[in-house]
């Protein structure tokens, strides 16, 4: 071997142990590192089980209608000459609504008199011819016959004088008829003919219409459970304090009543038609609005609360995480009973005082451990509305896109 073999044969052995250790100390770096840390237990929102006395409410749609509602139609027939008032205003009793063309009536009134007068002279002629000859008849002057013919023109005049009286009164009447009045206080409604408009009792329209809207009647439907149930506790229902919530969501702040139930259920429905009455100053609430009509039924005692949000339904069971001292979580199925707001009064699975999930159920299994931080409804209502309103701000936020410039026309 000479001598440059050599030297070429002693640095690639050089090279191979040096190899050779830098693996060793690359293995014994991997041997020697540690184990990553288990990650921490998921954060989960908790509150505890609450117990108190519960009013337990029903609420039903119901329907507002006025008190006492009049249809005004015209009971003679002629041409609409005035109209006495302004549509949506509050009106009187005997107020003059509309008037008709009086002037055939008023005529028929003179035609009417003048036939009285003529009547009661025929009347006045025939008792006097009566008063001569009734003495005669006694002294037998004149014949019987005489006698009857005069007591019979006298009773046949008499006769005559209540017709035409009667007649009078008809035409009077249908003078009177002229003056369309109101028959109630309320609010009149718009006008469904114009002025110079033949109008009648046969017309198909009214004139108007007249309600009665303090107080206020609300119409609701119950089934007929809530009725047996509400008969059956023992309280009359006209006792029962109601409570109105509008179509705006506000809470109406007169308290109202029952007042009249209809005869019988709706076969058709199944449904019992009730009324309510509630005082309606200023004339806010008109016929023909809805609204929810709210009763408290009955007080549950020492009712269990949590929030409708920490229950889970799964596959037709209602599951709650709850969590123990050791912080470590339970699944439980759960009873639920009526919904008051924003809670589930429990029945059966929890006590008082447990924790139970209410943000991050999803994170939690059964055994597990976990972090728990108080619930914040607070927060949780500002976080709710500001996810809601994000896609709306996004999608004002976007750039509206610019119209493409036409490509430029080829030149030949």
């Amino acid at each position: 071997m000479n001598r440059h073999s050599f030297s070429v044969h002693r640095v690639t052995t050089f090279l191979t142990i040096l190899s050779l250790s830098s693996c060793a100390v690359v293995l014994l770096a991997g041997c020697e590192k540690k184990k990553a840390p288990p990650p921490p237990p998921p954060t989960v929102e908790v509150t505890r089980v609450v117990q108190k006395d519960v009013p337990i409410t029903k609420e039903w749609v119901g329907s507002l209608d006025g008190s006492v509602n009049a249809v005004i139609r015209p009971q003679v027939a002629g041409y609409l000459i005035k109209q006495n008032y302004r549509e949506g205003d509050l009106v009187k009793k005997g107020q003059v609504l509309f008037e008709i063309d009086p002037r055939t009536f008023k005529a028929a009134l003179d035609q009417a008199k003048a036939q009285l007068a003529q009547q009661k002279a025929r009347h006045d002629t025939a008792k006097a011819n009566l008063a001569r000859i009734r003495p005669l008849a006694e002294k037998n002057a004149v014949s019987q016959k005489d006698l009857d013919d005069a007591v019979g023109a006298e009773l046949s005049g008499r006769s005559a004088v209540d017709a035409a009286q009667a007649a009078v009164e008809e035409a009077q009447l249908n003078l009177e008829f002229t003056r369309i009045i109101s028959p109630v206080d309320g609010i009149a409604g718009i006008a469904k003919a114009q002025l110079g408009d033949l109008v009648g009792p046969n017309m198909q329209t009214e004139l108007t219409s007249v309600s009665t809207v303090n107080p206020i009647k609300v119409y609701v439907n119950i089934s007929e459970q809530e009725y047996l149930k509400l008969t059956g506790t023992g309280v009359r229902p006209e006792q029962l304090p109601l409570q109105l919530i509008l179509a705006n969501g506000s809470v109406y702040p007169h308290k109202g009543r029952l007042a009249l139930a209809d005869r019988q259920i709706d076969p058709t429905t199944g449904t019992f038609k009730v009324g309510a009455l509630f005082d309606n100053p200023g004339n806010k609430l008109r016929p023909g609005g809805y609204g929810l009509v709210r009763a408290v039924t009955r007080v549950r005692q020492g009712a269990l609360l949590i929030p409708q949000r920490s229950v889970t339904d799964l596959q037709g069971k209602n599951m709650v995480a709850v969590i123990g001292a050791d912080n470590k979580a339970s699944i439980r199925t759960v009873k639920v009973a009526e919904r008051i707001g924003s809670d589930w009064i429990i029945e059966e699975g929890l006590k008082p005082g447990e924790q139970v999930v209410v943000e991050g159920t999803q994170k939690v299994k059964p055994d597990m451990l976990v972090n728990p931080q108080p619930f914040d409804p607070e927060a949780a209502a500002k976080a709710a509305a500001a996810k809601a309103s994000a896609p709306a701000q996004g999608a004002a936020a976007k750039p509206e896109a610019k119209p493409v410039a036409p490509a430029p026309a080829e030149k030949r």
